[in-house]
């Protein structure tokens, strides 16, 4: 087994395609070809299925890209360390969050001292992030609960209760706060199954003996926000999500509160990527910060 083997390998199995690879690596598909071949027949193992140039992974080859995410990610670390003076001028943090405006507070400062790092930001709900991170297609997570796991670098960034919200000319507008067994008679649009703030609510409920009828389900916050704002039903989101929309009126969810922990995650195996370490160190200044000015002005 050679290097150039797995790296080739590595590179069909993200990419999608040998065609794909060889671009990414400046390199002919035939070579690219070649090299996968020849660790297929040393092994004698198939890693790719190869179906009308359709190429996808095999088991064998799921289980190698595992371990060839680990052991390039753990080069790129080497390479940033060897090239320290060059550390952080350029590259890309990879951020997936169920809701981005957690992060506002960090992103600024973070381009301000580090403005050749690009950051891309897409949404998806708790699992979506989860998979993400041992995917390797994020560096970075946001979502509605601090994970449990050793595998884990966690950061709390805030806690907020969960409250519902109807569109402003709603009929139940104006009454300022419902009870779980009152919202349970109106039709109710939910996020998708995966959703934490959805878990945690139908938790609540099934705890309160309250049964809650989905009759809208759709994926996304901001496709819940659309629908409920249109007189369709009544929806549900963190306080600290809700924002400020002339078309919404809070409700708040009379009795216990039930409390989303908005927290910012990596996998600790990668949490000495400069990047991500400096992001996350970053993040832990800001919160100092806050919970100082809070504690002065409480």
């Amino acid at each position: 087994m050679r290097y150039v083997q797995l790296r080739a390998f590595h590179y069909v199995a993200i990419c999608g395609g040998f065609s794909r690879a060889a671009e990414e690596l400046l390199l002919t598909q035939p070579a690219i070809s070649d090299q996968v071949r020849k660790l297929e027949e040393e092994y004698d193992i198939l890693l790719f299925n190869r179906q009308r140039k359709q190429v996808t992974l095999t088991p064998s080859g799921e289980n190698l890209l595992a371990i060839t995410r680990r052991m390039f990610d753990t080069e790129n670390q080497a390479l940033e360390l060897l090239s320290e003076s060059r550390a952080l001028r350029a590259g890309t943090l990879r951020v997936v969050a169920d809701a981005a405006h957690h992060l506002l507070h960090i992103i600024g400062p973070f381009r301000q001292k580090y403005p050749g790092i690009r950051v891309t930001i897409r949404s998806g709900n708790t699992q979506t992030v989860i998979e993400s991170l041992f995917s390797y297609d994020a560096d970075i997570g946001v979502l509605g609960e601090v994970p449990a796991g050793r595998e884990y670098e966690t950061i709390k960034l805030n806690s907020s209760p969960i409250i519902a919200y109807v569109a402003a000319h709603h009929p139940l507008a104006a009454r300022g706060s419902l009870s779980l067994s009152e919202l349970a008679r109106h039709p109710l649009v939910m996020r998708e199954r995966g959703s934490k703030t959805r878990k945690k609510l139908e938790d609540a409920a099934l705890i309160a003996g309250v049964e809650l009828t989905c009759a809208i389900e759709a994926e996304g916050r901001e496709a819940v926000r659309e629908i409920v704002a249109s007189g369709a039903g009544v929806g549900f989101v963190s306080d600290a999500e809700f924002g400020d929309d002339a078309r919404l009126a809070k409700l708040t969810i009379e009795g216990e509160p039930t409390l989303m922990d908005e927290a910012l995650i990596c996998l600790k195996e990668r949490s000495q990527a400069k990047a991500i370490r400096a992001f996350l160190e970053i993040a832990r200044s800001v919160n100092r910060i806050s919970a100082g000015h809070a504690s002065m002005t409480a």
